[in-house]
């Protein structure tokens, strides 16, 4: 808890705005895309889908394959928390929303799915886009898979089971625009997930990782992500870092507040 705070304390003390930026690409990201305060009509769809579940009380028993959970003591939880406590926040909802209207994707690989809330926002954002969403838990992907169908999100194909065994088979031979890990928390899973990804990435392909202060070892995955030579550009947004692998790029690291 306080090596998170420490963190955030020191994200503030080096995070900027638009201001000082200098990459044309960048600053157009941030002001066009992240500062973007339009109210977007698939909002309401978003929020919708995010009421339905934070009014279901149904229990179900989940399954944790990585770093666990710093909330939940037992497996057994209610859908409405898991919901309110890790499920991706409204802001952060909107935000990747934006973030794939403003790239366009057309093949999208996500890791963790949970409850959907995060696959809802990239799936609405753009519906020709092909998206293939990885969860660990049985119980939590037929939540999902409900909520799918529900909303009409037909360009999802949700794939269930441990991530070692699934992620290899998901990105063997494919291509994405678009990866969102959201899975194992630990330095050695998002290791793997980024080396793992750089044969099924292309110049202009856009990588999120989540948590990246979740923890020291999270942090010093990130540190060696952002160092590596297929990295041109990053930015560091607290909640997610954020990577682009553009050739034409000079090497930068942004620290941006959103």
């Amino acid at each position: 808890m306080f090596s998170r705070i420490f963190s955030y304390i020191n994200f503030l003390s080096k995070s900027k705005n638009q201001h000082g930026v200098h990459s044309p690409f960048v600053f157009n990201l941030i002001t066009q895309c992240f500062y973007d305060k339009h109210t977007k009509p698939d909002y309401s769809i978003l929020n919708n889908y995010r009421k339905d579940l934070l009014s279901n009380k149904k229990e179900i028993s989940v399954s944790d394959f990585g770093a666990g959970s710093k909330i939940f003591s037992s497996n057994l939880r209610k859908i409405a928390k898991i919901a309110k406590h890790a499920g991706i926040s409204k802001k952060r909802g909107e935000l990747l929303f934006r973030i794939v209207q403003y790239f366009q994707p057309k093949n999208t690989l996500e890791v963790g799915t949970s409850l959907g809330l995060s696959t809802s926002a990239i799936s609405i954002a753009k519906k020709d886009n092909t998206l293939i969403t990885l969860e660990g838990c049985n119980q939590t992907a037929g939540v999902a898979k409900k909520m799918f169908h529900k909303y009409g999100l037909q360009n999802v194909k949700v794939i269930t089971g441990n991530f070692n065994l699934t992620y290899p088979k998901a990105i063997k031979n494919e291509i994405f625009d678009f990866i969102y890990f959201d899975g194992n928390h630990t330095k050695e899973a998002t290791l793997s997930y980024f080396y793992n990804c750089l044969n099924s990435i292309h110049n202009d392909s856009i990588v999120i990782f989540d948590d990246i202060h979740w923890s020291r070892e999270m942090e010093e995955a990130w540190k060696e992500i952002k160092n590596h030579k297929k990295v041109t550009v990053t930015i560091d947004t607290f909640q997610w870092g954020i990577v682009f692998f553009r050739k034409e790029q000079v090497k930068e690291h942004f620290i941006i507040r959103v």
